[in-house]
């Protein structure tokens, strides 16, 4: 794909593998930062054209060959707000703050979470001490976590601090562990996965390991306790930071996070060592069972080694105690 200008996209030729796609099919395959929503909103506003020839129908018949046009509007996001949201900090001090994200909560600005994210509760916090590296969207922010794992996070003040941090993320030094419930039992119980992470071929939401392209990624893992051979509290340790690697890698070795509708496999053949009185129960379990636990790094300015744990929200903790993994 070729950015003739910063709004408008050229796409590569149609090959005999898409003769006869909907348009709006083959430009959300091809455009992958876009939804096929998205897609059939542009087509619709006539900003998609093949030669010059407006083609404003979704359903127009991709021909061999054929290179399409589309412009896309630049976004008009408003700048995130202060917002006066409860933060659980776990530290502070001029330089930086670490927070136990809980659940739920989005940690920057986004389409259609513009309100209620890590970012707005912590402009309110911390008024204009916030590093500006990151850019307007995302001032302080040098790593994430998924909307719906929980965990420790921190956030740099100034850019100092940022620059430091960011330089031992990059260097892949900065020490996380994370918890997870699954499915069954590793095998082994303790181990290494290293296997490259990339966008999935089936499905534009979803990460998977591919055996050609995508990015180096490596988990260590170890069983802390098991529920029989139905599931598992697991320890994962990054060696890397690829999106959703815990997940996929997890659900590589057939062993998926309970909660995890993402990646969730079969759901009848997950819960089949699971007891009949807690399927309603996992079944229900909102979010994937997933926690950032500990964090460590060395603070950039003072240059010492400060770690971090954190407790167990209330439901990942039920979750064990139901399974008798507490």
């Amino acid at each position: 794909m070729v950015q003739a200008d910063s709004n408008i996209v050229i796409t590569p030729e149609a090959s005999a593998e898409h003769k006869g796609l909907r348009l709006d099919k083959f430009l959300a395959q091809v455009l992958p930062n876009v939804s096929r929503s998205q897609v059939q909103r542009l087509i619709e506003q006539g900003m998609v054209s093949c030669d010059d020839d407006i083609l404003a129908d979704n359903s127009f018949k991709v021909r061999l060959g054929d290179s399409y046009t589309v412009e896309i509007p630049p976004a008009e996001e408003a700048d995130p707000e202060p917002e006066d949201i409860s933060l659980d900090v776990v530290y502070e001090d001029e330089d930086l703050i670490v927070v136990n994200k809980p659940a739920g909560m989005t940690v920057h600005p986004a389409p259609g979470a513009y309100h209620g994210t890590l970012v707005n509760a912590l402009l309110f916090h911390c008024r204009d001490n916030l590093s500006g590296i990151g850019g307007v969207k995302r001032p302080g922010i040098v790593h994430r976590i998924d909307k719906d794992t929980s965990g420790l996070l921190v956030v740099a003040k100034n850019d100092l601090t940022h620059r430091g941090l960011a330089e031992q993320f990059a260097e892949h030094s900065i020490e996380r562990t994370y918890h997870a419930v699954v499915y069954g039992v590793p095998t082994p119980l303790n181990g290494r996965i290293e296997e490259n992470i990339g966008r999935s071929r089936f499905d534009r939401k979803k990460m998977a390991v591919v055996e050609a392209g995508g990015k180096a990624a490596a988990t260590n893992y170890k069983t802390l306790k098991a529920c029989g051979m139905a599931a598992s509290l697991v320890q994962c340790n990054l060696e890397t930071g690829r999106t959703h690697q815990i997940r996929v890698h997890m659900a590589h070795i057939g062993c998926h996070l309970i909660g995890d509708q993402l990646y969730e496999k079969n759901r009848k053949s997950c819960l089949s060592g699971i007891d009949s009185g807690l399927k309603d129960y996992i079944i229900r379990f909102p979010r994937q069972a997933l926690h950032a636990k500990s964090l460590g790094f060395i603070h950039p300015r003072q240059k010492k080694f400060m770690q971090f744990d954190s407790s167990y929200p209330l439901d990942f903790n039920e979750l064990c105690q139901k399974l008798s993994l507490a």
